[in-house]
């Protein structure tokens, strides 16, 4: 059962909901251009332009509103190694998408909610109950179906998208707990700070000027496209309760399958469909029936941040 909406005129579900398929909309763009501008670029000079032109966006639009002072943290540590994981998931799922279809790289990120439920417990302290725990054995399930380990199909690739999902999961929980310490714009900004100045320490090894203005502004859209995003997830939870709306993230598989098709003519076979339908229901069924929400986040992904 969804939780009961909440009183006053801010509960919006129709808005909620056109929100968080918005971001469904919008963060497989991003990932269409970046294996799009992969195959030109390097992953090194692909991924800094994603973190750096994001790290513009959120300052451009949060600094005029709360000054430097958004800078300010009372958990630096936290802080530092959120930025670390989601740099490192967003370098993983980028390198491999160059080999993997768009709608296969979606369905195996989507595990990131089911990997969440299994640190609450070592790493919050939440419970998790025996039917939460068997979701997300028939979520990993559905990984096999898709990736199909020992068969020729197998793309080694796809173990990059898991562990770039797992290193989310971590980047998820650990923004749970930085946050009742730093504001959301705070976690916001910290979130791709990290990655934008080590990636432009080493992207100066693997640069390559850009062809043409349109692959610069290909380039630095990529960051527009995850920062919009993201807003349109925050956005969503404001309108309507998260156990809500959280399922129309899954919209991102749909807009995964038109991008694959419209950029790269990518059709996903039966399996593919087979295993992100036995995840995604594995994820709805932890998010609304499992005994619980998974922890929630005040920078709540869209199915990935991913990346």
């Amino acid at each position: 059962m969804t939780s009961r909406p909440p009183a006053g005129p801010a509960y919006r579900p129709l808005m909620g909901i056109l929100f968080m398929c918005m971001a469904g909309s919008l963060l497989p763009m991003m990932n269409g251009l970046a294996k799009l501008m992969s195959q030109d670029y390097a992953s090194e000079q692909v991924v800094w332009a994603r973190t750096l032109s994001h790290l513009v966006f959120v300052l451009a639009l949060f600094v005029p509103q709360r000054g430097w002072r958004i800078l300010r943290t009372r958990r630096p540590g936290v802080q530092f190694l959120r930025s670390c994981m989601l740099i490192t998931s967003t370098f993983l799922f980028f390198s491999a998408i160059k080999f993997v279809p768009i709608a296969k790289a979606a369905s195996i990120s989507f595990t990131a909610p089911l990997i969440v439920v299994l640190l609450s417990g070592p790493m919050l302290g939440e419970k998790v109950t025996l039917s939460r725990i068997l979701a997300v054995l028939v979520g990993f399930g559905g990984v096999l179906v898709v990736i199909r380990p020992g068969f020729e199909v197998f793309q080694w690739a796809s173990l990059l998208i898991l562990g770039s999902a797992s290193c989310y999961a971590v980047y998820q929980v650990l923004t749970r707990r930085v946050a009742g310490f730093d504001a959301p714009e705070t976690s916001v900004v910290y979130s791709v700070l990290v990655g934008a100045v080590l990636m432009s320490l080493l992207v100066p090894f693997s640069w390559k000027t850009p062809e043409s203005l349109t692959d610069a502004l290909l380039l630095a859209s990529l960051g527009v496209f995850g920062g919009l995003g993201h807003y349109c997830v925050a956005r969503a939870m404001t309108y309507a309760p998260a156990n809500f709306v959280s399922p129309f993230q899954y919209w991102q598989m749909i807009g995964s399958v038109a991008i694959g098709y419209l950029l790269f003519a990518e059709i996903p076979d039966a399996y593919t469909w087979l295993g992100a339908a036995l995840i995604i229901g594995a994820g709805i069924y932890v998010g609304i029936w499992g005994g619980g929400r998974a922890p929630a986040s005040p920078e709540p992904p869209p199915s990935r941040e991913s990346t």
